[in-house]
């Protein structure tokens, strides 16, 4: 079971004001979830991984996102502790893991970054090494060759890559990456289906240009959860009292801050409203957010009365999902089609 949080903002934020400042921040979650129940691994002490993109192009050191990663426990490393202090970006990724496929390496920490890319994963595929071998044959030798690590999420980055017409490119359009993501989805299904395997594969995917962010709640299966993902919108993200209690405020209509997580950052329940199984969220340049649903053979609409009644049991044995709780909850977000 892993955890992360994806902030994008008109403005820049301190680091430490997602990562290390607020008391249910993705860092304290790593040793004392609230939402989560996983008897397996109860912290996410496996390493740890925060990706930025400048506030201000330099064209000196590019447009490529810088990633700080480490194999430590996030809660005991000073340096992230003295880097989240000193460093302001208006687009973050931040990732804590708890190993279910790979080995503890840095290697295999998430965020990973190719070009002007970042991406990160919360799940898994399930019995991967049945048809890693197959995925790989789909790469080109470039993208085959910048794999470092072992886990199923990295191999799952090279296969985006590769359906991009140029995972190098300078831009891309929100449509682009939004249609890379549903090819992925449908390729690790396609080979999940040639293997005969039956067990859902849990793919809350996320990915960015440093404009543009496509995330996914998805699990391959009609009849469960997807392991949890939450959005929060608003003008201010800010302590309101002492002890780091944070909360989003909203002064205006304007959306200055959208956040994205596997377990809300706040105790303020109206901050956070849940995204619903198997629907991709879309951060447009413009501070647009739009919740897409994924119309494939696992996608139950709202008007079947089967999408209010999706089992927790799956995620929540594997520790991506509190046991039985209300998931019907309306969103205050409109799904919409790019």
């Amino acid at each position: 079971m892993c955890r992360f949080v994806i902030y994008k903002g008109t403005a820049p934020v301190q680091l430490s004001h997602l990562l290390t400042r607020p008391c249910h921040s993705i860092i304290n979650q790593a040793f004392d979830s609230r939402l989560r129940l996983d008897h397996r691994r109860p912290i996410n002490g496996d390493g740890f991984g925060v990706g930025w993109y400048d506030s201000v192009y330099d064209e000196e050191l590019g447009s490529q996102p810088c990633i700080f990663t480490s194999v430590t426990p996030a809660w005991n490393n000073v340096n992230l502790t003295r880097l989240a202090e000193k460093i302001k970006s208006p687009l973050v990724f931040a990732h804590v893991r708890a190993t279910t496929a790979g080995t503890l390496s840095l290697d295999n920490c998430h965020p990973w970054s190719y070009g002007k890319l970042m991406f990160m994963h919360n799940g898994g595929i399930a019995d991967f090494h049945k048809i890693k071998r197959k995925l790989q044959m789909a790469l080109p030798d470039e993208l085959f060759n910048m794999v470092t690590g072992n886990t199923d999420s990295q191999w799952a980055f090279a296969l985006l890559l590769s359906k991009l017409p140029d995972p190098t490119a300078r831009s891309f359009t929100p449509a682009i990456l939004q249609k890379a993501m549903l090819d992925t989805i449908a390729h690790i299904n396609q080979l999940l289906e040639e293997h005969d395997i039956a067990e859902p594969s849990l793919m809350n995917f996320c990915v960015t240009d440093g404009e543009t962010v496509v995330a996914t709640r998805y699990i391959s299966s009609r009849t469960e959860e997807a392991a949890s993902l939450w959005f929060s919108s608003g003008s201010t993200f800010s302590e309101y009292a002492a002890g780091g209690h944070y909360k989003m405020s909203k002064t205006d209509k304007r959306e200055n801050i959208i956040m994205i997580a596997s377990e809300p950052l706040t105790f303020e329940k109206a901050d956070w409203m849940e995204i619903r199984t198997n629907h991709m969220v879309v951060i447009t340049p413009k501070m647009n957010l739009l919740q897409i649903p994924i119309m494939d053979k696992f996608y139950v609409p709202q008007s079947d009365p089967a999408a209010l009644s999706r089992g927790t049991e799956f995620a929540a044995a594997k520790g991506f999902l509190s046991p039985r709780r209300d998931v019907s909850r309306p969103l205050e977000a409109i799904e919409n089609h790019l």
